[in-house]
């Protein structure tokens, strides 16, 4: 199960919802209108508690042995240390510390609608639950677009996800999607992620309610990267220029960079070399790259590297895939790519230096 979509036993439904569509997994309710998050919360079974309790271990001391009576009770509370527990499954989701605080789903879905001003022109598309619901998400398409060109346009989404196992903050993340190939385009200006981290401590709830900012920062964000990739797609790049941006946005370490600048490619691993050169036919034989905006251009060298991990890379699984394009290699690698883009429309093939 590679999908890792919940599976509710009492009620027999999968922990998913999806406006209209059906999900590649095709689990889950598929409902006909745009939900409030209140209702995509109850259409995805996310209207769950999750109860902090004392952990117990049990006191051998007083276990009379082997065939004994007596029925061994956990009587020994474990100090500083609790499980996480969906009370309508009694599931442990997890292990936490005393500092750690419980943010309901309900909590932060509401935190959700209050960054999109009560979800006006805001619509919901999915939830759902990962686990045993230790994990859970919620997408939602923002009303504008970004337009490249004429015919490449790319939908901006928000996404937020949280998780009751402790590990893992409340993220809230833009997202911009485009909708030839629904290639998630992991992209930053600078070094900003788009995304708001939220610990689960105590002042969660404070911080919570303060992070209607997101929706501000998606918009400038947006703005601006709708002109950036504008500008990338009128400057073009040779197929040589490509390979080499490519080589740097995929090096694993800068001895691998140093290699390529001395010239000692011997020195390179069969697993590097078979990688930039899986990207780079990528780059010249997708179709989704032969848009005129993306055939040949700063933008389409991105949109290679992105799209390498979206639909060519091999992953364990899709919680692998997810967690490297949300917060692992591929993210780094796209950022490394992003900063490349941005200095080659500025300065031409110089930004390929290595250095």
């Amino acid at each position: 199960m590679a999908h890792q979509i919940n599976f509710n036993q009492k009620t027999g439904k999968h922990s998913f919802m999806s406006v209209k569509e059906k999900a590649w997994h095709g689990l889950g309710q598929i409902i006909d209108r745009y939900p409030t998050s209140s209702e995509a919360i109850q259409h995805a079974g996310l209207d769950y508690i999750v109860e902090k309790r004392p952990l117990f271990t049990y006191d051998t001391a007083n276990h009379l042995g082997e065939g004994s009576d007596d029925i061994l009770i956990p009587e020994v509370e474990v100090p500083n240390f609790f499980a996480t527990v969906r009370a309508d499954t009694e599931q442990v989701l997890g292990v936490v510390g005393n500092d750690y605080e419980v943010v309901q789903n309900r909590d932060a879905f509401s935190f959700f609608d209050a960054i999109v001003g009560g979800g006006e022109g805001i619509l919901y598309e999915t939830a759902g639950a990962l686990g045993n619901g230790e994990r859970v998400f919620i997408t939602a398409k923002l009303p504008d677009y970004i337009r490249v060109g004429v015919k490449d346009w790319i939908e901006q989404y928000l996404f937020l996800t949280t998780s009751h196992d402790g590990l893992g903050s409340i993220t809230a993340a833009f997202t911009p999607i485009r909708i030839v190939c629904n290639n998630t385009l992991n992209a930053a200006m600078r070094n900003h992620s788009g995304a708001i981290k939220i610990r689960h401590t105590a002042s969660a709830a404070e911080r919570l309610k303060q992070a209607h900012t997101l929706m501000g920062i998606s918009r400038e964000l947006s703005h601006e990267m709708e002109g950036l990739f504008n500008q990338w797609a009128k400057v073009r790049i040779t197929d040589r220029e490509l390979k080499k941006l490519i080589q740097i946005a995929m090096a694993p370490n800068k001895e691998v960079v140093e290699n390529l600048a001395v010239g000692k490619l011997d020195q390179l691993s069969t697993h590097y070399t078979n990688m930039v050169d899986s990207v780079y036919e990528y780059a010249l034989g997708s179709p989704t790259q032969q848009i005129e905006t993306t055939a040949g251009t700063v933008f389409g060298a991105y949109n290679a590297v992105t799209g390498y991990f979206q639909n060519v890379r091999s992953f364990k699984n899709d919680e692998a895939k997810f967690k490297s394009i949300m917060d692992g290699t591929a993210k780094q690698r796209a950022q490394v790519a992003f900063n490349l883009c941005k200095e080659f429309a500025t300065h031409g093939g110089e930004a390929l230096n290595y250095n």
